[in-house]
């Protein structure tokens, strides 16, 4: 019963300051410090010393040379090279995948889910079911990580989406900036067809390198940000961790 506690509280503790650190109310280089947030949670210190270290895996925090915890900044070629990072281990799981053959059962699946995200657009540029492309988005990218079969391939995958602005969904339009983006996603929804007929027709070379431009877009999606419209920044809960 208090192990099943101790994890609740560890939990909760997790949630709420990866919350507080994604919406910029910790900015980076912010300490933190036990006691204090420990009393705000109302909880002990031990699940929020376990939190915190689970968020130095995440990249959200680092530990101080004094001791403690500190809330990570980055620039913007460290989004860049974390979704480049992104790029090369999702092309990599999609070229074994290829290369090694893929069950009946697993690339069905992967074929529904791109059938779920064409339902997802309309005729129209803002004509798009967001939460639904969201969703769909980020189950696609989950399987994807798991077809090559290998657990040390998925791990490596996930790792590196783990940094809010690194993983697929990062730099997706909320539902007032869809038109803007709409070609973005049109591409985006292209690669994915693409990439699951390549996978299908054992192409490894060719599955790789469209997993690696795939995870592009966001990258382009996010110079977009800073090149033409920096006002829709402030939309993008991740940006709040990066500095120019």
């Amino acid at each position: 019963m208090e192990q099943t506690e101790a994890r609740t509280h560890a939990i909760r503790a997790l949630i709420a300051l990866r919350r507080r650190i994604l919406s910029g109310e910790l900015s980076g280089g912010t300490r933190l410090y036990e006691v204090p947030l420990a009393e705000d949670l109302q909880i002990s210190r031990t699940p929020v010393r376990e939190a915190m270290s689970r968020l130095v895996e995440e990249g959200l925090l680092e530990r101080a040379r004094s001791g403690g915890f500190v809330v990570r900044s980055f620039g913007v070629v460290d989004v860049i090279d974390a979704i480049e990072l992104r790029g090369v281990m999702e092309g990599t799981a999609a070229r074994l995948a290829a290369e090694r053959g893929v069950k009946p059962d697993d690339l069905a699946a992967m074929q529904d889910i791109v059938g779920q995200l064409d339902a997802c657009f309309g005729e129209e540029p803002g004509d798009v079911i967001f939460e639904r492309y969201s969703e769909l988005n980020a189950k696609f990218h989950e399987r994807l990580a798991r077809l090559c079969r290998s657990k040390i391939v998925e791990m490596e995958v996930l790792r590196a989406s783990r940094l809010p602005f690194a993983s697929p969904s990062a730099f997706l339009p909320d539902r007032t900036q869809i038109a803007a983006f709409r070609r973005s996603l049109n591409i985006a929804q292209e690669q994915h067809r693409a990439l699951v007929a390549a996978i299908a027709n054992r192409e490894g070379a060719r599955a790789e390198a469209l997993a690696r431009e795939h995870a592009r877009i966001a990258r382009n999606n996010m110079q977009y940000l800073l090149d033409r419209d920096r006002s829709l920044m402030a939309r993008v809960p991740s940006l709040a961790l990066v500095v120019d």
